[in-house]
């Protein structure tokens, strides 16, 4: 994906939405290396259950070695053969890989201008790539910011599906550890968003 070299005036509140959305994406992407470890230790929340989520987190960040959350990563998104948990919509949505909701976004991406980037090879039908692709609408990373209509309708065909579901999962997982509070944060953050997409429609 290119960005376009382009300055756009975004509201604080949405570049924090954004902001979050790639912080996900980037924490289920890859295993955290010890820079995004140092940042993630600097985090602060508050009272609610996502500050919460997002407090924990913090405290792990700082307790936790880069090998250590590799091997965690490994063993949930990775495995022999496979992970604990297939962290794409086909999967969640229909029990198998590539299948109708991957085609859906692949349309939808087009019409947008997204492609895939050269040197990935996952069906973008996962969730880091849909959390990327909703932080990059909201602030115009690949054009103009999409309208809060369109960043709606991206969210309730693509994410709101199953995103809480796989947030729900990965807080459960038996493997664990890190994750269960990036499960906390995303599973929490899915749902304030869907209220207020849901607010903002009526």
């Amino acid at each position: 994906m290119t960005e376009t070299a382009q300055t756009v005036r975004v509201a604080e509140e949405d570049r924090l939405r954004a902001d979050l959305y790639n912080f996900l994406g980037l924490l289920l992407s890859n295993p955290p290396d010890r820079m995004l470890l140092d940042q993630t230790a600097g985090l602060q929340g508050d009272e609610s259950e996502l500050g919460q989520g997002i407090t924990t987190l913090s405290k792990l960040a700082r307790l936790t070695k880069p090998a250590t959350v590799q091997s965690e990563f490994n063993r949930l998104f990775i495995g022999l053969g496979r992970g604990e948990l297939l962290p794409y919509a086909s999967y969640y949505l229909t029990g198998f890989l590539n299948e109708k909701p991957l085609a859906a976004l692949r349309q939808d991406m087009t019409a947008r201008g997204l492609s895939r980037a050269d040197n990935v090879f996952e069906p973008e039908d996962n969730i880091a790539s849909l959390m990327e692709m909703m932080g990059a609408m909201i602030v115009g990373r690949f054009g103009t910011p999409a309208t809060l209509g369109q960043q709606r309708d991206f969210f309730n065909r693509h994410i709101a599906p199953w995103a809480g579901h796989f947030f729900a999962d990965l807080e459960g997982a038996k493997n664990s550890v890190f994750y269960v509070p990036v499960g906390t944060v995303g599973r929490c953050f899915m749902a304030i968003e869907s209220e207020a997409f849901r607010m903002s429609a009526g």
